[in-house]
């Protein structure tokens, strides 16, 4: 059985894991909704984008050609509030926050997809399939007499049906608008309002308005991957009601749609989704303020398997910063202790992907719907393996354990020497300043006296304060070496 065949991903419609097969022998096509550009990013952003990337990563490991279209919501009604509250124009707004959510992702290696559609640059898309909408009987012009066009829930029988909810059991619609004929009825496009500015306003048949935002997706999705594609994802918080009303006006226009629908759980904070309007956000910048190198923040935001919720909590970056640091220092001793043997040891550190090097644990964990959690214990297990063949010189079976360590590391994106995913940027160990080496310096000569005085105490202390500097240290008989993270 190939590794292909042997995955499996959680379909949210089914509610069960099924094994994927994609449309297209040896192709996936996957749609995920990104951002709504009206602030900055926060650690939730984040983690979304990175499970996607990860995803779309495994499925190139597994020998697929993979099709990524993640959207930018550029247009929305909380992009005119915010930039209107901010006495600046709302494409300016939208265009410098989309740069942010790009250097954030750039920072955490995550590549940059396929696709990556605009709202605004897909109108005609939007307003070609509302019309179709209204022919097929779906949709209706508001009963106002506004430009307000809605999706008809009641003429789609299946409505409900992503999220396993009847109409009457479900919330109302989040859009407060007149001239609707059920609670539950949706805005395909929204007419414009006077105290918005005139350039978020797009001539239609039914006057001059913006679009809805579930139609956004279903026309970029549709306009990019074609009417029938393999997964679509997002974030769990989205399952409604967006991804059930894009659902369901796709299939009332005649689309296939997607196969499965994916959904990533959230990052909390004290148990509570992490969210602006709640002020309990730890954005983008506060991470990287941390974690300037990215590394121990991506480290963390794998921890947990990508449906459930992810906890944030002061602490995680130390406890993910230590685990990089177990990285390296495995790395180091394989590779001090194999070198003479190597023509080259940088060149076996940028060794290519090879495939064949993954431990079958590994691959198992990640074809179980990516199982990261799981796969991570492989590596740390491949790590323990590799530290006692150093220990014992096993040149063979080093070889063997850094190898696999890795090919696994370049899958996660966790690994400490390589370049990132766009090959822009390098992960090097920070060069010491001259005040810092002279410091470091001294209390690597007090740690040492101080073991040599039996004072354990005073040598664990000197270790606690080096590693708070980012200091990672090696002992050997009679010397201690360091390195800088």
């Amino acid at each position: 059985m190939s590794a292909q065949s042997g995955l499996s991903l959680y379909d949210s419609k089914r509610q069960q894991k099924l094994t994927f097969k994609p449309l297209v022998e040896g192709e996936v096509s996957l749609y995920v909704c990104g951002p709504t550009v009206q602030s900055a990013p926060h650690a939730g952003h984040l983690r979304s984008a990175l499970v996607y990337d990860l995803m779309s990563k495994w499925f190139s490991a597994l020998g697929y050609r993979v099709k990524l279209v993640r959207n930018i919501t550029d247009i929305d009604d909380k992009i005119l509030e915010n930039a209107k509250a901010q006495s600046i124009d709302w494409q300016q707004l939208a265009h410098e926050m989309a740069v942010e959510f790009k250097t954030g992702y750039d920072k955490l290696a995550i590549a940059t997809p396929s696709a990556e559609p605009l709202a605004t640059d897909h109108i005609a898309s939007m307003q070609k399939l509302i019309s179709l909408l209204i022919d097929k009987g779906h949709a209706y012009r508001a009963t106002d007499g506004s430009a307000n066009v809605y999706f008809d829930t009641g003429s789609w029988a299946a409505y409900g049906e992503l999220t396993n909810q009847k109409p009457e059991d479900m919330d109302s619609s989040d859009e407060l608008l007149a001239g609707k004929v059920a609670a539950h009825d949706f805005a395909l496009w929204k007419a414009s309002k006077p105290e918005e500015p005139e350039t978020a306003a797009w001539d239609s048949p039914w006057g001059k308005g913006r679009p809805g935002w579930h139609i956004e997706c279903s026309a970029m999705s549709t306009d990019l991957l074609g009417e029938h594609f393999d997964i679509h994802g997002g974030g769990l918080d989205l399952r409604f009601p967006h991804h059930e009303n894009e659902l369901a006006q796709s299939r009332a226009a005649g689309f296939e749609y997607a196969n499965f629908w994916v959904h990533n759980g959230l990052v909390n904070s004290n148990g509570t989704k992490m969210s602006k309007s709640l002020g309990n956000f730890v954005s983008a910048d506060d991470l990287f303020e941390q974690d300037p190198r990215g590394l121990a923040i991506r480290y963390y935001l794998l921890t947990a398997h990508y449906r459930a919720n992810l906890e944030y909590h002061d602490g995680v970056l130390a406890e993910a910063k230590t685990n990089i640091r177990g990285i390296e220092s495995f790395v180091k001793r394989a590779l001090s202790l194999i070198a003479p043997a190597l023509e080259s040891p940088s060149a076996f550190l940028q060794n290519e992907f090879d495939f064949d090097l993954l431990p079958s644990d590994f691959v198992a964990a990640m074809n179980d719907d990516l199982n990261v959690p799981a796969a991570l214990a492989v590596l740390h297990e491949a790590i323990r393996a590799g530290n006692s063949a150093v220990d014992s010189a096993d040149i063979n079976l080093v070889t063997e354990q850094l190898g696999a360590t890795i090919m696994m590391c370049k899958v996660l994106n966790v690994y400490p020497f390589d370049v990132n995913a766009s090959g822009a940027a390098v992960w090097p160990a920070a060069e010491a300043s001259a005040e810092l080496k002279s410091k470091i310096e001294q209390l690597v000569a007090d740690r040492l006296a101080a073991k040599a005085a039996k004072d354990f105490a005073r040598a664990d202390a000197i270790r606690d304060e080096l590693t708070n500097l980012g200091v990672t240290l090696e002992d050997s008989a009679d010397k201690t070496n360091w390195s800088v993270n």
